[in-house]
């Protein structure tokens, strides 16, 4: 591993609760918000509505369960990236930092900055995708992208200011969401709405196969709402007490905001019949439902607490997401300049500005759900082979220090092997416009992988 810069070294300074948070607000987006209509469009079904996020609340739980192991293991910053490199190899490893980098965190960051402009879009109606400054730009995107690269900037500060933006974002819209749970269980039901939603929640699913295959696909929206629960383990390097504080703060953090998204889609139900949370103005159920519970008068009120939602979900992303590509660097693949910190701030400058100078350029590549649909595919195909490599580290390096064990191994991760496979094929079955590009990216990897070896580009 190459020696860091100057001798400048990452900053252990973050404790659990800042590690929680990170799990937690770099889940809670805006995706919460948004999916329920694509989601209620695809299955038809109030109960399987339901299903789907209960469905993803299982796998993800499992996820965080079985990382917990690998995170607890090897506590460095990089994290998946890490774990992939000493279960399977450096060629795995990069597979991983190259579809993160081009797709999976920074078109997470892209899809997330569009969601911001879209609801800033409810107080400021010139902020429009259907307003063009150029053929290629519009004003949604121009918000987008300086949204990321304020967040940058603050996160060049260092870890402690990326982690105070953090913590106070994530208190501020988990407050946000738990408020609007509340209030749609006591203030806001909708006696039509619990009619059509809860006396047949399931009238006319037909329990077979053709139910698996239409959940499976619409499973896409809940499983990227609930995602990036992993930017955590990016982190370790600069965390105190990392194989104790990771694992807990993966489950805390993905246990709660579960809880949550399944809470807060059952208030959807409760206020709006399905038709309306299909049919929602821009897919935006959640200032939908505000006004349900509350009038006209809610919607500026939702879509604020949406966007500081969001703001704080972009910031995690982007402070987590460097960390990645500083590892890779200093394992020499990628950038030479990554792999330096700034002597000030112990902040991987470089590898910030690389990470949004690549995420500006997706925001002007698609809408937010076409966004969504491509990242989803590549991050579980990585989840798949991630948890698949604590089979191979229990065989291989059985002497490694594991002061944390993954929760009801073998079974529980291999279920969650199976599902998320199942799932895979069903989106590259029936999503192949989207999905088949991902699984491509990936695998253009495997020619960079080595070029960039032979060719020392690094050097």
């Amino acid at each position: 591993m190459a020696a860091r810069s100057e001798g400048v070294e990452l900053n252990r300074s973050l404790g659990l609760f800042d590690a929680t948070a990170i799990v937690m607000g770099s889940m809670i987006g805006s995706g919460v918000f948004i999916v329920a209509a694509d989601i209620g469009r695809q299955v038809q079904s109030p109960g399987l509505l339901l299903l789907s996020w209960a469905v993803t609340a299982l796998l993800t739980l499992i996820a965080a369960l079985s990382y917990g192991e690998l995170a607890a293991a090897m506590p460095h910053a990089g994290g998946q990236y890490v774990y992939l490199r000493e279960a399977f190899g450096p060629l795995y490893g990069f597979l991983y930092g190259w579809t993160f980098f081009m797709v999976i965190q920074t078109g997470t960051i892209a899809a997330v900055g569009v969601a911001f402009a879209k609801f800033l879009g409810v107080f400021v109606p010139g902020v429009s995708a259907a307003n063009k400054i150029l053929p290629f730009l519009s004003t949604q995107q121009l918000v987008a992208i300086a949204l990321i690269v304020f967040l940058t900037w603050v996160n060049t500060r260092g870890i402690k200011t990326g982690a105070l933006v953090q913590n106070i974002f994530t208190v501020a819209k988990t407050a946000a969401l738990l408020g609007l749970i509340l209030a749609g269980w006591f203030w806001g039901r909708n006696d039509a709405a619990v009619a059509r939603n809860f006396t047949a929640p399931f009238d006319g699913v037909n329990w077979g196969w053709a139910t698996v295959q239409l959940v499976g696909v619409a499973l896409v929206g809940s499983l990227f709402s609930s995602d990036s629960w992993n930017n955590v383990t990016f982190t370790a390097g600069e965390m105190r007490n990392p194989r104790r504080n990771l694992p807990l703060s993966l489950v805390m953090g993905v246990g709660l905001v579960s809880l949550l998204y399944f809470a807060c889609n059952t208030v959807y139900l409760l206020v709006l019949p399905l038709e309306a949370i299909q049919t929602a103005p821009e897919d935006r159920v959640g200032t939908a439902v505000a006004r349900g519970i509350f009038g006209d008068q809610a919607v500026q009120m939702m879509a604020a607490a949406i966007m500081v939602s969001t703001f704080g979900c972009l910031n995690g992303l982007t402070m987590a997401g460097a960390r990645v590509f500083y590892a890779m660097a200093l394992d020499k693949l990628f950038f030479k300049a990554a792999a330096a910190l700034n002597p000030k701030t112990h902040a991987p400058v470089t590898a910030l500005w690389i990470q949004c100078l690549w995420s500006a350029a997706l925001t002007l590549t698609g809408s937010y759900n076409e966004l969504l649909d491509y990242v989803i595919f590549a991050v579980l195909l990585f989840y798949i082979l991630t948890i698949a490599g604590i089979f191979v580290l229990r065989r291989t390096r059985p002497e490694m220090e594991r002061p944390y064990k993954a929760f009801g191994y073998p079974v529980l991760p291999a279920l969650y092997i199976v599902l998320a496979s199942v799932i895979e094929l069903l989106l590259l079955l029936y999503k192949p416009n989207f999905t088949w590009p991902g699984l491509l990216i990936v695998l253009l990897g495997i020619p960079v992988y080595f070029v960039w070896k032979k060719r020392e580009v690094y050097a």
